[in-house]
């Protein structure tokens, strides 16, 4: 049968690990260039997805009565909302942004236009985070089930504070690896079901495993900051754990020093240097050449 040029070729198979890579370069070449308003709103929108999923995370594993590792795995399930809602309906993620640097080694990109969407990025993901915060502080949803949900939220913010430098910075760095690599996956898709399906395990194995996500942090300390001071939760807290809680180094000092710094350096590492650069040295190193 002769070929008809009218029609376009139908692909359904996954773009190739080459084809990922130069994908990703022109994107990123997109992201770096967006007004700053329009990045600013994109940022926002993503950090508040993160933080929806943060709090999804939270009510569903607040009272499980299943064997720890189970639980984290269905805890890592819910948490992928974050990473769907963001790549899906789109929004702007510091953390995978971190792929910009594959457009900028390629002299696609300067550093001035690369560093310019990180820090805009990464305001306006806090911004959102913060927003959703205050939402579910007001929306009263940490007094369920006898105020374990609060109780589960204080535990989890309290638990990240308490991280020396160095944990904080190597599950950062081991966590935003699987986070660009599920982003790095959904570009292989030609469908939503493909992105939906490439983003959850990466995002399950993350949440799992306990590593330290910067723009989730942002939620999860500011919430457990605010409860700090419901004597309510604290006494919940306080029954789950069989004792008094030490609370004294959940501060907004510990939060942006001894977590969100060395978490955030950790997830460059990851994103940017683990993979972002890897790729770029497999499939694109010799077309710069």
């Amino acid at each position: 049968m002769p070929k008809d040029d009218r029609y376009p070729k139908i692909e359904i198979d996954a773009y190739s690990p080459k084809e990922i890579a130069k994908r990703v370069e022109r994107v990123g070449v997109v992201k770096a260039h967006l007004d700053f308003w329009s990045m600013l709103t994109l940022a926002v929108l993503a950090g508040a997805f993160i933080a929806l999923a943060g709090e999804f995370f939270t009510l569903v594993v607040h009272d499980s009565r299943i064997s720890y590792g189970f639980t984290q795995l269905v805890g890592g399930f819910s948490f992928s909302l974050g990473l769907v809602l963001v790549v899906v309906a789109g929004a702007e993620l510091f953390t995978g942004n971190t792929l910009a640097v594959m457009a900028f080694v390629s002299r696609k990109i300067s550093l001035w236009c690369l560093l310019r969407n990180w820090s805009i990025v990464f305001l306006g993901n806090l911004l959102g985070s913060l927003s959703l915060v205050l939402w579910m502080y007001w929306s009263d949803q940490w007094k369920f089930n006898g105020y374990l949900v609060g109780a589960k939220a204080l535990a989890i913010a309290n638990g990240k504070v308490s991280l020396t430098f160095l944990e904080a910075f190597a599950r950062g760095t081991l966590c935003n690896i699987l986070v660009v690599l599920a982003v790095w996956l959904s570009f292989s898709a030609r469908s939503v079901t493909d992105k939906v399906m490439a983003i959850i395990f990466p995002i399950t194995a993350f949440v799992a495993s306990g590593f330290e996500h910067s723009i989730a942090n942002m939620y999860f300390i500011p919430m457990g900051l605010l409860l700090k001071s419901q004597p309510e939760v604290v006494q919940a807290l306080a029954g789950v754990l069989g004792k008094t809680p030490d609370l004294s180094r959940l501060t907004w000092e510990n939060f942006l020093l001894s977590n969100l710094l060395p978490v955030t350096l950790g997830n460059i590492l990851g994103g940017a240097f683990l993979v972002g650069l890897v790729y770029w040295f497999i499939y694109l190193r010799h077309e710069r050449l």
